[in-house]
Formats: C-alpha cells, structure tokens, sequence
C-alpha cells in the first residue's frame, strides 16, 4: 500500500456511521476498527480517507446485513491538503466495500466522485471509478 502524498486528518471516529456509494448491497456501514491504526492507549481509533476499515453493514440487502465487512474510505467532509497546496472537501462521508484485503472492490459501479489519493493508494478502486477528483 502506497503512502498518502496529501496531509489528510482523520475525521471518522470509531462507531461512526457512511454511506456506501457503490452496488454491493450495502447502503449504510458503522466503523468498527480500522486496519493498521497504531495510537496511544485511551485514544479512540479514527479514520481518514484511503483507510482501510472494517464496517458492520446496518442497512441494506438481508443478506448483506449484520455483516462485517473491509471497505476503503473514498469521500470525506473534513477538507484534507494536497501536496500542492490545494484543499479538498466532499459533500459526504463514503466507503467502498471490498472483497478482499487485497483491494478489490465488491461493486461494479460506483456513485459521485472519488479522491485521486485513493486511485494511487488502491489501484483495483481507481479502475471501476467513473470520476476521479
């Protein structure tokens, strides 16, 4: 996995709730850990953009729901900088579920736009994007 060029803050707490913008079946999911946050003892793990996290499904297809999931998230509120000096922010909170750990999306076709950092952080997500800002 590819380190993040841009200075990104992490705005989405453990126990938050996004919206997931693809056709997986999923439409809500609830942070319930994020991959590879490392952080002193007491403080609530968070997650920023182009993290990887593990999601409950809360709403959505039957057999999607109460399911745990890996998702990667694409669409933050909290503006982040680019290396470049440009600021960045989404309307929304948004997650894509993934198949695997590798990176491979679930769904086919993916809803609004998505950050250029997560086209260079998670390759498989760059290629079914339709737009990349």
């Amino acid at each position: 996995m590819k380190a993040l060029s841009s200075r990104v803050g992490r705005p989405l707490p453990l126990q938050g709730t996004l919206e997931v913008c693809d056709n997986s079946g999923a439409k809500l999911l609830k942070i319930v850990a994020v991959k590879g946050h490392k952080t002193v003892r007491g403080r609530v793990p968070a997650a920023g953009i182009g993290d990887m996290i593990l999601g409950s499904v809360k709403k959505g297809k039957l057999e999607m729901r109460k399911t745990v999931v890996p998702a990667v998230i694409v669409r933050q509120r909290k503006e982040f900088r680019r290396a470049d000096g440009t600021r960045v922010q989404f309307e929304d909170n948004a997650a894509v579920v993934l198949k695997d750990d590798k990176g491979n999306p679930k769904g086919t076709i993916f809803k609004g736009p998505i950050a250029k950092e997560i086209v260079d952080r998670w390759p498989a997500v760059g290629k079914v994007a339709s737009m990349v800002v």
